[in-house]
């Protein structure tokens, strides 16, 4: 039987960078500061050049993040944050758990990304009903693909929202020659293990370009603590990085850029072998995505499955990015106000996520696109 093709192979990549790796890890050993070490410090440094941010704060995952970015807003009860109904429920959860109300926006048909047009339409809608504060926007970069942002910040500035940039899928991604980092009031990523960018571990990061703010998430990652350790500022959380992951993330740096060109690769070979069998991911215009996930679209639930079943007898797995739009979840359903949103209802039933890391072999692109082909 043939091996089966791995959907994320991190084992390949730590071959890659074992030599470097293990020099770090047995520094944070040596020294033993395992909470916000020096490689804590150096990776913001890295971090931030990388993406042309004046600051990056280092946290405990890409959830905390946007948890910090709103705490430090102020974001709480009675106010409305407009999110992309299609995403990973992180985005969805934090305003919750803040006390605010998550208001799901529907998304392009073609790229995936949260409609502008869509998103001026619940801002109004919001208002006109009178119950909530329109405060805050999370535009999410989803599958590495940036958002339209030059729009959504127009509409953001026409309606007085924060803007907060879900980059969790997307670090390394650009739009209009400009990395993600910069393009909203603050920026939050992920460095869960499957992410481009991925730690061994939870970890995650913001970006912002106020002073200000940078020192107010380094207080809210700690507590709350201001100059000394036992002096209490603000009500915090515990959102610190670990020095070990910091270390996984200085050595992964070091393949980064290599890594991100050769998804893009694979992406490209895909769009060359598979467009006349299926339909292709859309490219977001005049941008560079990170691919983190390969997006397929079927003619429905019936011919996903089918997909699947073939693929998987072919030794080459898929999974579905995602299943069900947040809107239609049990959590949600008593913030949401019951508006149809019939895009991200209906790609949810076609989606199908095709692998693409950067260690897939030429021989496993042939057979990707050979199992795809076959059963389309």
């Amino acid at each position: 039987m043939t091996a089966a093709i791995p959907f994320l192979d991190l084992k390949g990549q730590q071959a890659r960078i074992a030599g470097d790796l293990r020099v770090r890890l047995d520094a944070v050993l040596a020294h033993c500061q395992f909470v916000l070490g020096p490689e804590v410090t150096a990776l913001e440094g890295k971090l931030a050049g990388f993406c042309g941010a004046a600051h990056c704060v280092a946290v405990s995952s890409g959830t905390d993040a946007l948890q910090i970015a709103l705490m430090a807003e102020g974001i709480g009860r009675g106010d409305a944050v407009f999110l992309p109904a299609f995403t990973y429920t992180a985005t969805a959860e934090v305003p919750l758990v803040l006390g605010a109300t998550p208001v799901f926006v529907d998304i392009d048909e073609k790229t995936f990304q949260i409609d502008p047009a869509a998103l001026a339409v619940r801002v109004a809608e919001v208002r006109r009903a009178g119950r909530l504060r329109p405060r805050a926007l999370i535009g999410v970069d989803l599958f590495g693909q940036p958002a339209d942002w030059p729009a959504l910040r127009a509409v953001a500035a026409a309606e007085g929202l924060y803007t907060l940039d879900d980059c969790a899928q997307s670090f390394g991604a650009a739009l209009h020659g400009v990395r993600l980092g910069t393009v909203a009031d603050a920026t939050a990523t992920s460095f869960f293990p499957s992410k481009p960018l991925g730690a061994y571990g939870d970890g995650g990061a913001l970006f912002c370009q106020s002073a200000e703010r940078a020192a107010l998430y380094r207080s809210l990652r700690t507590h709350g603590e201001g100059t000394t350790r036992y002096e209490v500022l603000h009500t915090g959380m515990n959102g610190r990085l670990d020095t070990l992951q910091a270390a996984v993330l200085l050595s992964k740096l070091t393949v980064f850029e290599d890594e991100l060109a050769a998804r893009a690769r694979i992406a490209d070979a895909y769009d060359a072998r598979l467009a006349n069998a299926v339909r292709v991911p859309a490219r977001v215009g005049n941008s560079v995505s990170a691919w983190a996930i390969y997006a397929i679209l079927l003619s429905d639930s019936a011919a996903r499955e089918r997909m699947q079943a073939g693929l998987r007898a072919a030794g080459v797995p898929s999974a579905i990015y995602y299943p069900r739009p947040l809107h239609t979840q049990p959590a949600y359903r008593e913030a949401h106000d019951g508006t149809v949103l019939p895009v991200s209802e209906d790609i949810a039933t076609r989606i199908l996520a095709l692998p693409i890391h950067p260690y897939l072999t030429e021989a496993d692109v042939d057979r990707i696109c050979a199992a795809v082909c076959a059963n389309a």
